[in-house]
């Protein structure tokens, strides 16, 4: 059952809450860190003890704690992806894991959690670059078949080949007409690796960041020396062209969302939320032995959204504002 704390939570997140408890911190040091001269790492932590506020001390210990503990949620949850680990190894089935979504909507982070305590020789992070021209010429979907898994082994694909049906049309890095005949083909593909008796699992996920918070996760790399290397050409481009990437959206799960092989929108602004309802979702996507009785796999409705609901609502929105929002 979800605590009392995790039902108040507000689902968007404050502004506080989306820019991380570890940026937070930063915030706070940055105001007292010209004051203290001393560079021996310990004496350096005395001094800025004495010259920080009661204030700014409750601020950074609240931020710890909030890391702390957010990171011990996560933990029951990993535990249970090395138990859905081996139940795949033992009985030889796959698992496709498809991570696509808007840029800077958390999928690399959330990744990294899902694997963090994962048996590393059983699954791997495919992200794939531009294709080379060869591959121009071949199949769009070849490149990532290339990379399946193998009987027992996992592939979390970080942008999949779903970037022909998002990325791709509104940059210009492909004509219409392979648009066209990629939304037109896509599902079949998908049912023919899927008709192997039940062995591959697919589990499609859109993650949805919000206009603001994408715009603050850009200002971030563009300050942070160990985050401009994400910034890429299409960041550059995502907020002039946020309703062009809203419309494709909209015609993604409008088209390729199925019973069979069906979308989920994760909301991301809240990272952590994000992170922990993505791991709920792929332990559901698995029937395995010695699952937890005690831990709450209930999806979070305001976090995680099946794709036929947040089309629904997409239109309700083009209805009431004349385009969507989300």
């Amino acid at each position: 059952m979800k605590t009392g704390d995790q039902k108040k939570r507000n689902p968007k997140g404050s502004e506080e809450r989306a820019s991380g408890s570890t940026a937070q911190i930063r915030e706070v040091m940055q105001k007292v860190e010209s004051k203290v001269t001393c560079l021996v790492p310990d004496k350096r932590v005395r001094k800025i003890m004495k010259v920080l506020k009661k204030k700014a001390k409750e601020e950074i210990v609240q931020a710890v704690l909030e890391k702390y503990y957010n990171a011990e949620e996560l933990k029951p949850y990993q535990a249970e992806l090395i138990k859905m680990q081996r139940h795949l190894e033992r009985t030889g089935k796959k698992m496709v894991i498809l991570f696509d979504g808007r840029d800077a909507s958390g999928k690399g982070g959330t990744i990294r959690r899902v694997t963090r305590y994962m048996n590393e020789k059983r699954y791997r992070v495919v992200a794939l670059g531009k294709p080379s021209e060869h591959q121009k010429t071949e199949l769009h979907i070849k490149r990532y078949i290339e990379h399946f898994p193998r009987a027992g082994e996992i592939v979390l694909f970080d942008r999949s080949w779903y970037n022909r049906a998002l990325v791709e049309p509104v940059m210009g890095f492909c004509t219409k007409n392979q648009y066209k005949r990629f939304m037109k083909k896509v599902i079949t593909y998908e049912q023919n690796f899927l008709e192997d008796e039940g062995r591959t699992i697919l589990l499609k996920l859109y993650f949805s960041v919000s206009k603001a918070e994408q715009s603050r996760r850009f200002e971030r790399r563009k300050n942070d020396p160990l985050r401009q290397w994400k910034l890429s050409e299409v960041d550059l481009q995502a907020q002039e062209l946020w309703d062009e990437f809203t419309e494709k959206k909209f015609m993604l799960l409008k088209k390729t969302h199925t019973e069979n092989s069906p979308w989920y929108v994760v909301r991301s602004d809240d990272k952590h939320l994000a992170r922990r309802e993505t791991m709920k979702l792929i332990l559901n996507a698995v029937r395995y032995r010695g699952r937890n009785r005690k831990l709450d796999f209930t999806l979070d409705p305001d976090i995680v959204i099946p794709g036929n609901k947040e089309l629904k609502l997409m239109k309700k929105q083009q209805k009431k504002s004349g385009r969507s929002l989300v």
